[in-house]
């Protein structure tokens, strides 16, 4: 009873692991997120009329029919179209700067932001020196005093 359950079991997770494992079949909704369309120069899923479109597709379709993985297709799709047809560009040469220069920006804006908010710090007095008050006089203290009452 034991040796059926442990090949059940066994069994049940291949079943669940084997398709990741050999990595299931793309499908058109799924690159069409990925790549773009080349004349519209919007996401392929959003190009709907555009005849580029239909022409991409039906590419993706045939290699699809054909048993390409997706990253074959993605490479196909560059070889015909060139690397504008990825949304995301690659992590190598050139397109590496696509990556990084956001990246830079955004730390160089940081620190630019910190030095001036330094030295602005370091402009400004620390404090304020506070202000003599003198003692009022015998006529101002009657003066407050039944304005006061006045408002009571």
């Amino acid at each position: 009873m034991r040796l059926a359950a442990a090949l059940s079991s066994a069994l049940l997770t291949l079943t669940l692991i084997a398709p990741a494992a050999l990595g299931s079949t793309p499908t058109l909704a799924a690159i069409e997120d990925e790549v773009m369309c080349t004349v519209c120069g919007v996401p392929l899923s959003m190009a709907r009329e555009a005849p580029a479109a239909k022409r991409e597709r039906a590419l993706i379709q045939q290699l699809i029919a054909s048993g390409k993985t997706e990253q074959q297709i993605k490479a196909e799709l560059v070889a015909t179209y060139g690397n504008a047809v990825l949304i995301e560009p690659t992590k190598k040469g050139f397109d590496l700067v696509a990556w990084l220069v956001p990246v830079v920006l955004t730390i160089a804006g940081a620190a630019l932001l910190v030095w001036l908010l330094v030295r602005w710090r370091r402009s400004s007095p620390d404090h304020v020196a506070p202000t003599r008050v003198e003692a009022l006089s015998e006529s101002d203290a009657q003066l407050v005093d039944s304005a006061l009452r006045d408002s009571d």
